[in-house]
């Protein structure tokens, strides 16, 4: 099992959040990916966490992880890719509402 990211505490969870996809990034074990990824994909459920993971482009991520060898890693992508498309703004004319999908 992967360990946590050493980070200062007091960086807070943008920095935290930083310190997970840098080392998804740079380690080369499978069993330490599952584990960041689905540490990333726990934030994602959470949509106070939105503007973290898209300034960090975990989206991208997630997206990259579709075209891995490695089932466990495609399995949690798919799975929060459609949790990462958080709310938008659906614009009709004259009309303006908050909301998800259409």
């Amino acid at each position: 099992m992967a360990q946590k990211p050493k980070v200062d505490p007091h960086v807070g969870r943008l920095g935290y959040l930083q310190a997970l996809v840098t080392e998804f990034q740079q380690t080369q074990s499978q069993d330490a990916k599952e584990q960041v990824l689905a540490n990333l994909a726990n934030f994602a459920y959470d949509p106070g966490n939105y503007q973290y993971l898209r300034q960090l482009q975990v989206l991208d991520l997630f997206l990259d992880s579709l075209s891995e060898e490695n089932e466990t890693l495609v399995e949690f992508a798919i799975g929060i890719c459609t949790v990462m498309k958080g709310p938008r703004r659906v614009r009709k004319p004259g009309l303006e509402t908050r909301g998800r999908g259409s």
